[in-house]
């Protein structure tokens, strides 16, 4: 959530952010934040003024009293009952027009970093760079989904995305034998990789209340793709940002405790609604699917390094996994709600001839911390608000049908040196 002294000081540069970003009726909305924060300041002004008079008042009461004018103190009371009712009515008129402002304040996405490119739609983002050849294959190579029907154990296949449907429903695969094992074996590289970049691990609950999800900014913007329980009012996570980064809500970080550099393992769990055709075949698209995050809590100073030392870390999995992949700065109409900067890590499919997303690193700069209440006191003593990045490092779906199509031959499927400790094979066959 924006903060409003950005909004009241910086009205032009917030315009010509949400124009980057296509935001709709952006001038009338910011217009109607400036008005209801206007009126806020006014009335909470005349509520102090109130409250004052009644105090003032109130030991003027005493004082008359002490010195046996009666009817003077009569006269205060009354007076004092007409500031007491006047008092009620301004903290209901701030109550409602602070839920005016908090419905409005919502609505606003983040302001794009000036790198974002312009742009609608992912066709208009930026390929910052790319890395790898994109392999050859034999003829009679096949996508992933075919290719699982050759090599799973007691003659079924690898992944049985029917057996999915039979027990939960379409987007819930059952992964079997050498499938399971290498996820597994995915799971340990990337947290292992972690922690050697300086993150440690933390294992969080994979449900959250209304709080977390609003705090990292995913309701009130996407409760359409969660899950919901309703009888405990939780949501199933999209993603392990959500219960990590609020493992820091309300909380003020002392400065020598920063950077914050945590990871986790979490099922992921997106509704993925009208999402439908080729390009969602197989792993491509799934409800349920496994990730590892990255997690950063950073000062304002640092948070832009930080994003690219992620950058950074994100494209060594990707070579080590020995897989071509290419990296996207995201333009202002295919970045997500609460970003400020965002890249996308893409991976060659090879037997799909085409570039699969496999992770996104983000900063949010202050957007999250606002909800959150996450902040620091700097060196004078002054409360700071935080910069919250995440990324992905790395969902796993797309990562193994890349592996599976990429290492592919007519006798087996190569794995990848790196993961063949964690495993225990280097090939399927």
């Amino acid at each position: 959530m924006l903060q409003l002294t950005y909004i009241r000081e910086n009205r032009e540069t917030v315009l010509a952010g949400l124009a980057k970003r296509h935001f709709a009726n952006a001038d009338a909305t910011i217009d109607q934040v400036l008005t209801l924060d206007q009126q806020r300041r006014d009335t909470q002004r005349d509520l102090d003024d109130t409250l004052a008079q009644s105090n003032a008042k109130a030991k003027e009461i005493g004082a008359l009293m002490k010195a046996g004018q009666q009817a003077e103190a009569n006269a205060a009371k009354a007076e004092t009952a007409a500031l007491k009712s006047r008092s009620k009515e301004l903290e209901e008129s701030l109550k409602s027009v602070e839920q005016q402002l908090q419905s409005v304040l919502v609505t606003i996405p983040n302001v794009p970093h000036s790198s974002v490119p312009e742009g609608r739609a992912a066709e208009d983002n930026e390929v910052v760079l790319e890395h790898g050849e994109k392999p050859t294959l034999y003829d009679g190579a096949q996508p992933h989904w075919e290719l699982i029907k050759k090599y799973g154990p007691d003659g079924g296949p690898l992944i049985d995305f029917e057996l999915g449907v039979k027990i939960t429903g379409a987007g819930f695969p059952v992964y079997k034998g050498k499938a399971a094992r290498i996820q597994r074996a995915m799971i340990n590289f990337f947290l292992d990789e972690a922690m050697k970049a300086g993150y440690v691990e933390v294992q969080p609950p994979i449900v959250v209340n209304e709080e977390s999800g609003f705090g990292t900014g995913q309701l009130p913007d996407k409760e359409g793709q969660m899950y919901f329980i309703n009888e405990e009012k939780l949501y199933m996570i999209p993603t392990a940002e959500v219960p990590i980064t609020n493992l820091y809500r309300d909380v003020i970080v002392p400065e020598g405790q920063l950077p914050i550099k945590n990871t986790g393992y979490t099922p992921c769990f997106r509704r993925e609604a009208g999402s439908w055709g080729a390009h969602v075949r197989g792993l491509n698209r799934l409800h349920q699917f496994d990730k590892v995050e990255l997690v950063r809590i950073e000062k304002p100073e640092n948070s832009y390094a930080a994003l690219e030392e992620m950058s950074l870390h994100v494209q060594s999995l990707l070579q080590k996994l020995e897989l071509p992949y290419r990296v996207l700065r995201l333009c202002g109409g295919d970045m997500g709600f609460t970003s400020a900067l965002t890249y996308d890590m893409e991976v060659w499919s090879a037997a799909q001839q085409r570039w699969l997303e496999v992770s996104s690193v983000s900063n949010f700069e202050t957007y999250q911390a606002n909800r959150l209440k996450l902040r620091t006191k700097d060196s004078s003593g002054k409360m700071q608000l935080l910069h919250t990045l995440n990324g992905s490092a790395l969902a796993l779906p797309r990562i193994l049908a890349s592996i599976l199509e990429n290492n592919q031959t007519a006798e087996c499927i190569r794995v990848p040196s790196v993961l063949v400790p964690y495993c225990g094979f280097d090939r399927i066959d």
